[in-house]
């Protein structure tokens, strides 16, 4: 621990000092993660399946019992040790790397992200079911020592930092002995009792801490978000953990930030909304974990994915109002990354490969936009698509540019209600430009006029000239972006 006079210590006063967003973060809006583990193996329904599959009267529980047996005689601990279905087939999660004869390959993975326009990535390196994916000396069901071999935090961690992104964990496992294993019966092997959450709380929760210490220590993430169940934790292991964390920063010479959905606060860390964000402008900057799949956050089979475009207008809402969006992929058990994915994931990074400069580095205006669709509004609110009516505002961060993001191409004509005279003065706009279609390409928009219902630009034709998800426009100003008038 450094020895700095301005060292946190384990209280809210102290770790409150913290800034919990750093710039990095505030500047990156893009990040992309994965769910992957022994609960891929089935690959059926969600990554809920090891809770469910115990559960009587679910799809889940009929499914196990039918294709692998009776939980009593099939537990789920096999899919990490290795068992035989029904049909005599060998089930485990157990991928190889592609220099073994797998089909595993981090350094893929990377580049896809890197590619995808991603600032951040990682990995779920620890779901709710106990099992964790580096050789933890407080766990032994981890992925070293049992499945695959592999410490597949270290890999990943190696390859995304190699791509040039930020290297980034999420940890489930408050709700691995709060709660998700309730239905499996007690257990005597006290191995099993750790894997299934009976150990008793205090003894669980000091795992909590020590784990995310092994985490920190062998891998420095930047970021690591928290799932839900902070609030069944004792106050004291929420702080110990801030602490050490934030104190590791002065030693590493990097920012680092946490994320928490119940259990602390916006002072000492990031809110994180699960699949939603706000329905207007909000402060402080908070994140949303999302996932490419409307049904599940894991490889499931016939999983269901949302359209590139929704995707796009989600996070372009989502960075208008202050937020930054960390996207789930799926892999297979296998190690593989679906082609469908990849091909979202390409359109994601092609849109912010022309029109990043509108998303990347950019802040949160007076208002966040204008227009007919709701999206946000809390957590568990799908995305959806937006209209040639929508508009989404960021502006730069020095403050001299304002970005205009329509949702959809509005013909010859795009008015936009909020600049309107009396509203604003934009007596100071030195012009304005349709980006695109390449990366650094801009079209002039020299016939603009503001009155009463808003500034109105000509756009060069009635069909899109190009195709995209959205279209940015960008208004340069001589000097800082004008601020409204209020009501």
């Amino acid at each position: 621990m450094t020895d700095d006079a301005s060292a946190y210590e384990p209280t809210w006063a102290s770790v409150e000092r913290h800034d919990p967003v750093p710039e990095w973060l505030k500047d990156a809006k893009f990040g992309i993660y994965f769910h992957w583990g022994a609960y891929s193996a089935p690959a059926f329904q969600s990554e809920w399946y090891p809770r469910h599959m115990h559960v009587p009267d679910t799809k889940e529980r009929a499914h196990h019992e039918a294709v692998y047996g009776d939980p009593a005689d099939w537990p789920y601990h096999r899919f990490i040790d290795g068992g035989t279905d029904r049909e005599g087939r060998h089930v485990q999660f157990k991928p190889r790397l592609t220099a073994d004869g797998g089909a595993f390959d981090p350094d893929a993975w990377a580049a896809l992200f890197a590619a995808a326009g991603a600032r951040f990535a990682g990995l779920a390196a620890e779901h709710h079911d106990g099992y964790s994916l580096w050789p933890s000396e407080t766990n032994e069901w981890n992925s070293v020592d049992r499945g695959p071999g592999l410490d597949l935090v270290g890999l990943h961690a190696d390859a995304i930092r190699s791509a040039g992104l930020r290297f980034m964990v999420y940890m489930h496992h408050a709700y691995h002995f709060t709660g998700y294993f309730d239905h499996v019966a007690p257990q005597t092997d006290p191995s099993l009792r750790k894997l299934y959450g009976q150990l008793g709380k205090a003894e669980h929760e000091r795992l909590w801490v020590d784990r995310l210490k092994e985490v920190i220590d062998r891998y420095r993430p930047e970021l690591i978000c928290q799932d839900f169940n902070l609030d069944k934790l004792d106050e004291a292991s929420l702080l110990e953990f801030l602490a050490y964390y934030y104190n590791r920063e002065s030693d590493w010479g990097t920012q680092v930030a946490t994320t928490y959905k119940d259990g602390m606060n916006d002072r000492a860390a990031m809110f994180d909304y699960e699949r939603g964000g706000p329905a207007g402008l909000h402060e402080p900057y908070w994140l949303t974990d999302d996932s490419i799949s409307d049904s599940s956050w894991c490889y499931t089979e016939g999983i269901g994915y949302y359209p590139v475009e929704v995707l796009v207008h989600s996070l372009v809402d989502r960075v208008a109002k202050g937020g930054t969006m960390l996207l789930n992929v799926a892999p297979t058990a296998e190690g593989v990354i679906p082609p469908e994915q990849r091909e979202i994931l390409l359109g994601i990074g092609d849109y912010l490969a022309r029109f990043g400069e509108s998303v990347y580095d950019t802040r949160p205006w007076t208002v966040f936009g204008e227009g007919p669709t709701t999206m946000g509004g809390g957590n568990f609110v799908a995305p959806v698509r937006g209209t040639s009516g929508d508009l989404r505002f960021t502006r730069s961060k020095d403050g001299t540019v304002l970005y205009a993001t329509v949702l959809d191409w509005p013909g010859t004509e795009l008015a936009i209600p909020t600049l309107a005279a009396g509203r604003i003065d934009l007596t100071g706009l030195r012009r304005a430009l349709l980006l695109g279609p390449a990366a650094g390409a801009a079209v002039d928009l020299p016939g603009h006029r503001q009155d009463d219902t808003g500034l109105h630009l000509a756009l060069p034709a009635a069909e899109a000239p190009f195709a995209s998800p959205a279209y940015v426009v960008k208004l340069e100003f001589a000097d800082r972006v004008p601020d409204l008038a209020t009501d």
